[in-house]
């Protein structure tokens, strides 16, 4: 076909510049195709990889597990903070911030709005 061509010159459109190498010519080093991706190379989360959906599924399970919260590890200061708004700045030394102040003040009206319901509803069924 090379021969019938008007453009170029010939030699140019040879047919062994464009056939791949035979498997004896390939580097010993050269990964097998397939076999020659990365570990972690991957998001687990990935939209366009091309997965099945129970795969899918069992990838998102391990992120979205109540037990684990986000899967994250949750320092001393997340924790502490869960509990009370202006601990962590006190386990640094520091006062806390103006927010951190008025959320635990919310925190305890919270508190002290659910103690009294509780105890309006137990003395409701003591009756």
């Amino acid at each position: 076909m090379s021969g019938n061509s008007s453009a170029g010159n010939a030699a140019v459109y040879e047919a062994g510049d464009q056939r791949n190498a035979p498997d004896a010519e390939k580097p010993e080093n050269q990964a097998e195709r397939f076999e020659e991706g990365k570990q972690n190379s991957h998001q687990e989360n990935d939209s366009k990889d091309e997965r099945s959906i129970a795969n899918r599924l069992a990838a998102a399970h391990d992120q979205n597990d109540p037990a684990d919260g986000s899967g994250k590890v949750k320092s001393a200061e997340t924790i502490a903070g869960e509990h009370d708004p202006t601990l962590p700045a006190r386990m640094h030394g520091n006062e806390p911030s103006r927010g951190a102040k008025v959320d635990k003040k919310i925190d305890d009206e919270e508190a002290e709005i659910i103690r009294r319901m509780d105890e309006s509803k137990a003395a409701k069924k003591g009756h």
